[in-house]
C-alpha cells in the first residue's frame, strides 16, 4: 500500500516536468522538427519513466512519432517498449536514465544529466 502512495506522488510531483518536455515535443513536431521532437519525448522518458502512467504515455507518443515520422524500425520498438512499460515500471524494473528510443537497449542504464536528476530527486521529495 506504501508503495503505491509513493508511485502515485511521485506521478504526481514529475508531471509539471514531463508535460513541459511534451508540449516542447509539440510544438517541435509542429515546426517540422521531428528529431528535436524526438530529443523532448526522450527527455519526458527519462523524467517519468519510474511512473507507470507516464512510461506508457510516453512509449505511446513516441510509437506515434515513429508511425508520422514513417521509421519501421522505432515503431516495432516502441511496441515492445509499450509491453515492457505497462508489465515492469510498477515493479521498479527500469533502467535509470534509458532514453526509451530504439536505438538503445530497453535494459540498459544511462547517466542522468543533472538536471534530469535533480527534478527527479525533487519528485521524490529526496
Amino acid at each position: 500500500m506504501k508503495m503505491n502512495r509513493l508511485v502515485s506522488q511521485f506521478t504526481k510531483n514529475i508531471t509539471p516536468q514531463v508535460e513541459a518536455e511534451l508540449r516542447l515535443a509539440q510544438l517541435a513536431s509542429s515546426n517540422n522538427q521531428s528529431s528535436k521532437a524526438f530529443f523532448h519525448l526522450e527527455n519526458a522518458h527519462v523524467l517519468g519513466q519510474e511512473s507507470t502512467y507516464w512510461h506508457v504515455k510516453v512509449h505511446f507518443l513516441m510509437f506515434l512519432w515513429a508511425i508520422k515520422n514513417t521509421k519501421l524500425s522505432e515503431c516495432l520498438g516502441q511496441a515492445f517498449r509499450l509491453v515492457g512499460a505497462l508489465t515492469k515500471t510498477a515493479l521498479g524494473l527500469v533502467p535509470k536514465g534509458n532514453t526509451g528510443g530504439s536505438n538503445i537497449s530497453p535494459f540498459k542504464t544511462l547517466p542522468l544529466r543533472p538536471e534530469h536528476a535533480r527534478a527527479i530527486q525533487a519528485a521524490k521529495g529526496i
